[in-house]
């Protein structure tokens, strides 16, 4: 090996599939779904303190997120749908961090966040999304937060209430999302890349 390149610090990652992404300016061309899938099936929401014999995933919660966008915003497209599914996508390479730890970081960790998240819309093809539906895709966000906090991370409906309002939701998606219930990484990986399949204009 050479001296000076193991002296050099890597800001680079090495995929399953071969690929090397560097961190500080990812090429759309070294981002493949089935990486994104099978780190994103095990990445641990809520730093893994959730109820259950799996931790949940950010692969199922980005599922449910797009469930959501679905089920409130029937005229959504598939383009906005997609959008939803790969919100939290970056976390494939840096992890969930939860948002005190995100506030404590500083600007700096959201440009890389989203610097990241650009590359991965235009290595999938994501067209540019309107107010709107960046809204709508927050708001089920939250919407899955509530649900997640109070069936699985142990808040009661009062705290979050505080921390993520009164989800506004048909009785039918309210039944859906009141048994929320970890899957398997290899579930929630194959969930999230059939809905990607369904969902990807390629």
């Amino acid at each position: 090996m050479n001296p000076s390149y193991a002296k050099t610090p890597r800001a680079w990652q090495r995929m399953l599939s071969g690929r090397r992404l560097d961190l500080l300016a990812p090429e759309p061309r070294d981002i493949e779904i089935e990486d994104i899938a099978h780190g994103l099936a095990r990445v641990a929401r809520w730093n893994g303190q959730t109820k259950g014999d799996y931790a949940f995933s950010v692969a199922q919660h980005s599922v449910v997120v797009t469930d959501i966008v679905t089920a409130l915003w029937p005229n959504s497209t598939a383009n906005e749908r997609l959008a939803a599914l790969l919100h939290d996508a970056p976390e494939y390479v840096i992890g969930d961090l939860i948002s005190p730890f995100k506030t404590a970081i500083g600007l700096d960790y959201k440009s890389f966040e989203l610097n990241l998240l650009e590359a991965i819309h235009k290595r999938f093809g994501v067209g540019q999304l309107s107010v709107a539906a960046v809204a709508a895709i927050k708001e089920a966000d939250t919407i899955a937060a509530y649900y997640e906090a109070t069936q699985l991370a142990g808040f009661d409906t009062s705290e979050a209430e505080i921390f993520f309002g009164i989800p506004k939701v048909p009785a039918e998606l309210h039944s859906v999302l009141s048994v929320l219930k970890p899957v398997t990484a290899k579930d929630a990986q194959r969930q999230f890349l059939l809905r990607f399949g369904n969902l990807s204009p390629h």
